[in-house]
């Protein structure tokens, strides 16, 4: 490979460097423990849709610790009995989630942007 001029203006479109290809070992990946939750609660799913169709449940350490059909009061009695730690609170249903669509703010631009 040849050596390229020091700066970028004294660069032609013709001098290429190559880099190596980043590390991506995405085996090594840790999930947050709110991912984790979230990967229970699926797991947990099938068994939950005889037992609480219908209902929110919030997921801790991998197993139930509340429910009921108030997905906010839910999120608070898990709090209230795991303290402040990732939980997931999911509905149990076979329905698909529902898709929400959240459109950007779009600010006024001032004079002469």
């Amino acid at each position: 490979m040849r050596e390229l001029p020091p700066f970028p203006e004294e660069r032609s479109m013709s001098d290429v460097t190559t880099l190596p290809a980043p590390d991506l070992d995405l085996k090594e990946t840790k999930h947050s423990a709110w991912e984790n939750e979230r990967r229970a609660f699926f797991r947990l799913l099938p068994t939950l849709l005889a037992t609480h169709q219908g209902q929110y449940v919030a997921v801790h350490l991998g197993r139930v610790i509340a429910e009921g059909v108030d997905q906010i009061e839910v999120a608070m009695q898990a709090y209230a009995r795991a303290g402040y730690v990732p939980i997931y609170v999911g509905l149990v249903t076979t329905d698909p989630p529902r898709i929400v669509r959240m459109p950007s703010p779009q600010l006024p631009r001032s004079g002469g942007l």
